[in-house]
This record gives structure tokens, sequence and C-alpha cells, in this order.
């Protein structure tokens, strides 16, 4: 019987330790599991910093540069969360553990804004001492913890009442004057109505999405109330963008451009142009302020650039696209616009041909990897790395600078294109690059835009 007893005692022992062990293991486990998506993510956080800071150095040549820096930070946000699950995991099991638990670094958080408001909240301070329990205590000082903190959106209805007066002699009825409205019937309220503009063309919250999340908060307001209203602001606002226009339109230099948009139609979505042209004199030494002006189209026909820069003469620096044609004929009125062709265009093309990471993402061999469209950018580059040390000069000293600096890379780069594309097919896409740059006289870049 005493063997049994220790034979007993042996096996529970041994059991114990087993568990001991088990736990250990697992505590370890979890904790190297969060010391891995704490590297993970630290990494993820470096490469995102890296590209911003080239993003920063280089300039904005690249919107495939600015996809790759959105898809990093989805990327980053997904790889913290994890990170943050794996860390209070391990906690939670170095609790039952002899294990020491994994608290990892994080970056230094900015502070909160000055401009917030501070809404201070006193825990209730000791009457007695905590060690002796004497009442013979002063303040020595405090210390606060800050806490962001948010209130939700809350809606009201303000009443403005216009009281009535009747005169007792004449008895005429005076009344102040009704106030003013944004908008005709003046229903919503300014703040409101800057809300909705901005959540459709500012964060491009369709109205009808709007609606349901207003719905939501207890506000029910129609998808063609709201749409009334957007059409009310237009409105009010085509003033401002008549200033806009002139402003821009005021400028010797221009630079236009036109994206494409996503337009909601029945039937499916379409295909629609959203045009900007830009005046921006601080690259040239001027004084005036920037401001870009938009025009919104359904399709590409050049009766729009003609139709936007209608009166206008100066010059254009755009891509090489026919649409603008008409706006440099000699015969226009009040007369020929001058090109300034844009070599961030040109650039692009030889780009997507040398992109090597846009070709592992689609795992293309690495032969598809232009060598000549890597050494284009490589001179284009060198280009654009003297006009951005000229920036903002004087227009006598950017001139010297040109015809010193860059005239003799522009006449290598056209020379060394000429060469190269004589070796091509005329369907090889580097050789379509060459010809893109070729399709009018190449000159000296106005600026790398």
């Amino acid at each position: 019987m005493p063997d049994t007893a220790c034979e007993i005692a042996r096996l529970r022992a041994a059991l114990a330790a087993s568990e001991a062990r088990a736990e250990a293991a697992e505590s370890e486990l979890a904790k190297t599991r969060a010391v891995v998506s704490t590297s993970e993510a630290m990494i993820k956080h470096l490469k995102l910093e890296i590209a911003k800071l080239r993003r920063e150095h280089y300039g904005h040549s690249s919107e495939r540069r600015a996809r790759l820096i959105d898809q990093m930070e989805l990327q980053l946000e997904e790889l913290e969360a994890a990170a943050t699950e794996d860390e209070i995991e391990a906690l939670n099991v170095a609790k039952t553990s002899a294990v020491a638990g994994f608290e990892r670094r994080r970056p230094t958080r900015k502070p909160f804004p000055d401009h917030l408001p501070r809404e201070r909240m006193v825990i209730e301070a000791p009457t007695t001492c905590s060690c002796c329990g004497s009442d013979r205590i002063v303040k020595r000082g405090e210390d606060i913890t800050e806490t962001l903190e948010v209130i939700p959106r809350q809606w009201k209805v303000i009443q403005t009442v216009r009281e009535k007066f009747t005169c007792r002699i004449c008895e005429k009825i005076s009344q102040s004057p009704a106030p003013f409205h944004p908008t005709p019937r003046g229903w919503a309220g300014p703040n409101l109505l800057a809300m909705v503009l901005f959540e459709k063309f500012g964060q491009h919250q369709p109205l009808n999405r709007q609606a349901e999340r207003y719905a939501k908060e207890g506000v029910d307001l129609s998808l063609s109330t709201l749409a009334d209203q957007v059409g009310a602001c237009a409105a009010a606002l085509e003033p401002i963008h008549g200033l806009i226009r002139t402003h821009v339109l005021a400028a010797e230099r221009l630079h236009g451009d036109d994206t494409t948009v996503p337009l909601l139609e029945k039937g499916g979505t379409q295909t629609a142009r959203l045009w900007t042209y830009v005046r921006d004199n601080r690259p040239f030494a001027g004084g005036a302020p920037p401001a870009a002006l938009f025009y919104f189209s359904r399709d590409r026909e050049m009766a729009h650039p003609n139709r936007h820069l209608a009166g206008w003469q100066g010059v254009l620096q755009a891509d090489a696209y026919g649409g603008y044609n008409d706006l440099y004929r000699g015969g226009r009125e009040p007369g020929p616009v001058l090109s300034a062709l844009c070599w961030s265009h040109a650039r692009r093309k030889f780009f997507e041909l040398a992109d090597i990471k846009e070709n592992a993402r689609q795992k293309k061999p690495a032969h598809d990897i232009s060598p000549v469209a890597l050494e284009a950018l490589k001179k284009i580059d060198a280009i654009f790395d003297i006009e951005r040390q000229i920036n903002g000069l004087d227009v006598a000293s950017r001139l010297e600078a040109r015809h010193r600096l860059v005239r003799p890379l522009v006449e290598g780069l056209h020379d060394w294109m000429q060469t190269e594309q004589g070796t091509m097919s005329k369907h090889n896409p580097v050789a379509k690059a060459i010809a893109y740059m070729f399709k009018r006289t190449v000159g000296t870049p106005s600026r790398s835009s």
C-alpha cells in the first residue's frame, strides 16, 4: 500500500511538472509569435517610411509609387493589429506561467494637438496618509494622463424666431428680416451642407450611402433631397469657381492634364474625365498664389480643352494628347498656345517597362524588364535632378543652368534614343515609348512636374 501511495505521488509530481513545462512552452510560443509579428510590423513600418522619404526626395513623379505606398499602409494596418492581438495573448498566457510576458516597443506617439480643448477630470484626492493614516497632508503636485476622446455627431434643429409687432397707431406689422440661407428654402444649415459636399467630393461617399448612414442616426434625408442641396450648393459656389478660373487663366503658363474617373450610370460604370489646369509660378520665382482649375466631362473629345481655354494664350505644359492640337494652330484667336511637353508623361512610359516591383507582383520573368528602358530612366532622372536644384531661381539663372548643364544631357539623350530606335522593330514597346518622345521635337524641360 505504501508503494502505491508513493507511485501516485510520483505520478502527480510528474504530471504537475509536465503541465508546468507545457504552460511554459505555450507561453514561450505565444511570446515568440508576438515577437515575430512585431518584427514583421516594424519591418513593414520601416519600409513604408523609406518609401515615403524616397517619394519626398525624388518628387511625385510616379503615381505607381503613390499606389505602392497606399498598399503598404494597408498591409501595415493589418500587421499592427495582428501584432497587438499576439502581444495581448502573450501577456494573458504569461499570467498563468513563470515565463516573463512580452511587451513590444511602439513608435513614439506624437503629442495631441494643442488646439484641441482639454477637459479636466480630477480624481478625488485622499484625505489621509496612505502610510500612517495622518490627515496632515498637503498637495505636492499632480500627474496628468491625457486620453484622446471624440464626441459622436449630434444632430439638432435650430429654431430662428422672428417676433412680430403691431403698431397701435397705424396698425402696421413690424418684423426683423429673414436670416440669410446658403441655399433656397434654407432647411439645411451651412455646416450640414459642408459635410454633405465634403463626404461626396472629398471622401467619395455617394449620396445614397450618406442617406443610409444618416437614417441610422435617426435623421431621414432622402437621396433626392440631398441631391437637390448639392445642386443648390454648386450654384451658390459658382462665383467662387469663377474667381478661381479668372485667377488661373491670368497666368502666362499653365500645366494641364486629364485623368479618368468612374461615372455611375444605368447599365454600368462609364469612364469619364477630370480636366485639371494648374497655375504655379513658384518654380519660376513667381509670387502669385498657386491654384488649380477643374472641369468634368463624360468623354475626352478635343472640344473640351478648346472650351476650357477659350480666349487664353500662353505656355501650356501637357502630354502629347492630340486633343490640344487646335490650341497650337497658327490661326487661333487670340493667338496660338505655345506647347511645352511634359517630361513626366514621357518618363512614365519607360517606367512602366522597367517597373521591377510591378513585374514581380504579376510574376513576370526577369527578362521582361527592359534594360533600355532602365537606361532611359537614368538619363531622364539626371535631367530631373538638375531641374530640382534650379527650381525657384530667376529666369536668367535657370536659362544659364539649362544651357550649361541640361542641354548636353538632352542632346545626348536624343542621340542615344535615335540609335536605339534604329535597332528595334516599330512594334517594340520601348520603340513606341521613344516614338512618343519624338512625336514632337524634344526640347529643354520646363519643369519636372
